[in-house]
Order: structure tokens, then C-alpha cells, then sequence
């Protein structure tokens, strides 16, 4: 049977969790798995069992938002939540959803805004994108389906304004069926333009 953690790996995990947040907010680490690394290292913590969860690091990144972000988060995150509305209703067609941390509340002044986007082929999104005359790079994603499974899917980057838009693109069926959260696992949160409008509404 595997032995629990005990107080001391439960508060290295704290120290650990509160630095890899700390990591992610002011040097724009956005991978979890990157930010926590760093954060043992900088801890000389080598114990497995004082690692934190995903979710756990997302929970303290949002409680130093909360304490130290102030006005400038607030400003911040509505840039991002504009951005992300407008490149929703440019590619609207494809009925776009707004993931991630710009969706959670939890995005720093380096984060982008990250989109779902369905379609039939990629060349369709693709297409889209020039009709507008907006220029992009594509490349290719590794995704966890709630099931285990990993697919690789297409993405589509370009600029809004001066924020980066990383839309990964799906089959039609893939409404139905969202990707695990990278944070805890679970089906991952999507909004809809209306949503997204409604948040921005609030921080008016």
C-alpha cells in the first residue's frame, strides 16, 4: 500500500505549488509540468510525494492573482478577453469556444488566447483565415481525450491586435466530446461568444 505523505512533503508541496505559480505569473512558464520542475530545484526538493497536482498550482496561481495581480490583472485579462471575442466573431463560422486560462481568470500578460475551433478539414479554417487576409502559421497539437486517448489535431496561430490566438481545430463531433483539462483531468471548461461577452459585461 503506498504510504501518505506526510506533514512535512504536504507543506513542501504548498512551498512547491506557491512557486511554480509564482514562476508561471512573472516568467510566463505556461506548462505546469515546466513551472513545478523549476520550482523543486530552486526548493532542493528531490521527494516525489512533495510534488503538487496541476490543479493545485492553478488554485495558488489563482490566489496570487487574487492577492498581488490587483487592477493590472483586471486590465490584462480584459485585453485577452477581448482579443479572444473578436477572434471569435471573425471565425464564427467554425463555432469557436474559449479555453484555457484566459477563460479561467488565471492568465498572466504572457499568456494567449486559446480556441477551439470546428470544422470538417483544417483547410476550411484555413481558408477562412485568408479570406480575411489574416496571416498564420500552422502546426500540430498532441491532445488527451477523457478516455486516455492522445490524437493529434491541427493548430492554427495569428495575431489579434498585439495577443497571440492558438486555435486548435476539431471535427464536428468533437463539440460534444471537449479534451481533458491539462489542470485536473477533467472535461475541459469551453464558452461560447456569449459567454465570453457576458464575462466582460462583469468587469465593466
Amino acid at each position: 500500500m503506498a504510504r501518505k505523505p506526510g506533514p512535512r512533503a504536504n507543506h513542501l508541496r504548498t512551498l512547491i505549488a506557491q512557486e511554480a505559480a509564482r514562476i508561471i505569473r512573472e516568467q510566463g512558464v505556461k506548462d505546469y509540468f515546466i513551472a513545478k520542475k523549476k520550482a523543486a530545484t530552486r526548493l532542493d526538493v528531490f521527494d516525489r510525494n512533495a510534488l503538487p497536482s496541476n490543479a493545485e498550482i492553478a488554485e495558488a496561481l489563482g490566489e496570487q492573482q487574487r492577492l498581488f495581480g490587483g487592477d493590472d490583472h483586471v486590465e490584462s485579462l480584459t485585453g485577452l478577453r477581448r482579443a479572444a471575442r473578436e477572434s471569435m466573431r471573425l471565425l464564427h463560422a467554425f463555432e469557436p469556444r474559449l479555453v484555457g486560462p484566459v477563460l479561467e481568470g488565471t492568465a498572466t500578460p504572457h499568456s494567449e488566447v486559446s480556441l477551439h475551433l470546428f470544422a470538417d478539414t483544417p483547410e476550411a479554417v484555413a481558408l477562412g483565415l485568408m479570406s480575411q487576409g489574416i496571416p498564420f502559421d500552422s502546426a500540430e497539437r498532441r491532445v488527451r481525450m477523457r478516455d486516455g486517448r492522445y490524437v493529434y489535431l491541427p493548430v492554427f496561430r495569428f495575431i489579434a491586435g498585439d495577443v497571440d490566438v492558438d486555435a486548435t481545430v476539431f471535427s464536428p463531433l468533437g463539440l460534444r466530446e471537449p479534451p481533458a483539462s491539462p489542470v485536473d483531468g477533467r472535461p475541459m471548461r469551453r464558452a461560447r461568444l456569449a459567454e465570453v461577452e457576458a464575462l466582460l459585461e462583469e468587469a465593466v
